[in-house]
Order: structure tokens, then sequence, then C-alpha cells
């Protein structure tokens, strides 16, 4: 699949300017030919792949009736989750602690009569701890059998995922060519048009990125999966926005 978004403007917006000192004012402008014009060309490419990489978090919370208690017990069920990530094939390096925090839960305040609530020091009644790790996935075939295994060893935080390429240089390149040859036709047209010719390329400016990707959320009312959830990867799209300023010569 290949999309190219092509918006052509000129240094100050609205037509092709040639240069001239009265122009200063708006900012430096590139040093071109007295009676040459600059034009400025803002054009796209796009390049898809199949991603082959995937990030999520995983974590337990559990509560009791002291920091150490709750401390204790969420450390017991994250042992066996990592345990679990270990069996189903992640590696140590794929594995790092991303949050690990303990905090008080207060009681409600008191609801009297008139419908207010009692004034008062809030009123501690239990911990609660939260331990989180982030996982990269690089099997993603394994990813819903990876997923079940660590609910079924007492993950009930399950955030993600993130599908992304472990070596995007390549489609990033292709992006970049397909974004150069979008621009430069596109100067040739308004140099066409103008009655002009492309003399040269002044200057090129970049920007890129991935195609924003859903994201499953699984939290503790769907922790009772009977079976390996779905995941589904599709492909990404690796965007390139190039930004060129030719010099048009009569």
């Amino acid at each position: 699949m290949k999309r190219l978004s092509l918006i052509a403007a000129t240094a100050l917006g609205a037509a092709m300017i040639p240069a001239a000192p009265a122009l200063a004012q708006q900012g430096p402008l590139p040093a071109i030919e007295a009676g040459h014009t600059l034009l400025t060309v803002t054009a796209q490419g796009s390049s898809t792949r199949v991603p082959d990489l995937a990030t999520y978090t995983a974590g337990v919370t559990t509560q009791g009736a002291t920091a150490s208690a709750a401390l204790s017990a969420n450390s017991a069920q994250m042992t066996q989750v990592i345990a679990a990530l270990k069996r189903a094939g992640i590696a140590d390096r794929d594995v790092q602690t991303s949050n690990l925090n303990i905090n008080p839960v207060y009681a409600q305040p008191k609801r009297l009569p008139d419908g207010t609530t009692e004034d008062g020091p809030q009123r501690i009644v239990a911990y609660q701890a939260t331990n989180t790790v982030s996982v990269r996935q690089r099997k993603l075939a394994d990813m819903g059998k990876v997923i079940d295994a660590l609910v079924a060893a007492g993950a009930n935080q399950v955030n993600g995922p993130n599908f992304m390429i472990d070596k995007p240089e390549a489609a990033q390149d292709e992006a970049r060519i397909e974004a150069m040859k979008a621009a430069r036709a596109r100067a040739d047209l308004y140099a066409r048009a103008a009655g002009l010719r492309v003399a040269r390329i002044v200057s090129i400016g970049e920007s890129s990125g991935y195609s924003p990707q859903p994201v499953m959320y699984l939290r503790k009312e769907a922790m009772d999966m009977a079976a390996a959830a779905p995941v589904a990867a599709g492909e990404l799209e690796m965007n390139v926005n190039v930004t060129v300023q030719f010099e048009l010569a009569p």
C-alpha cells in the first residue's frame, strides 16, 4: 500500500517569490540568484511492513492490612508471573520492571443523614502494592498464549500491545525515496506552470514516524479468559514527510 499526500507552498505561503532584499523582515531566506524564485514543497512518502515486535506491560496489584503484607503478597504473585514469562520463551533482556509502588487505601467518608459527609482526618484501612513489568514480544504468533499464561500465573493488569518494526531502516528509506520523488514531481509541475525550470535543491528537511496503532487493554474483569487472547498484528505504515526548497530559474 502506498499513499502520498502533497502540499506545495512558498516561503511566504501564498505564491512563488523572487529573491528580493525587501523580504528580509520575514526571516532569513536561502541565498538564490537574483531573478530566480524560491519554491517550498512539502511531500509525504509511505511504506508498509508487517510488524515483527510488540511491547506491552503486565503487572500484579495486591492489597493487605499493612504495607509489608501487601508487598509480600505482591512479590510472591509477581515471581510467578515472571517465571511464566520465562517458561513462555521471553528472554531476561526483554523483561524490565517499569513500575513498583505501595499506596495507602483510605476509608470512604461517612455520609450524614443530611447528605453531607463527616469531616475529619482520613483513615487508612489497607495498603495496595503494584508491580509492573514491560515485555518485548519477539514472536508475535505466541503473544496470545503468553498473555494467557500471564493471567493464569496471577497477572491482573495487562496493557498493550504497541506494535513496531525491530529494524525500521529499510522501510524508512523506502518512504524517503517516495517522498523525494513526490516533492520533485510537484516542483517540476509548478515550474512548468510558471514557465520556469528547477535549477537546484536548496534544502531538505524531514520528519517521520509510525501510524497510530490500536491498543488492547485487559483489566481484572477480563482476566477469566478460558482461551488464549486473539491478537492481530496487521500492518504498520511508516510515514516520512520532507520539506524541500527548490530554486526555480527562467
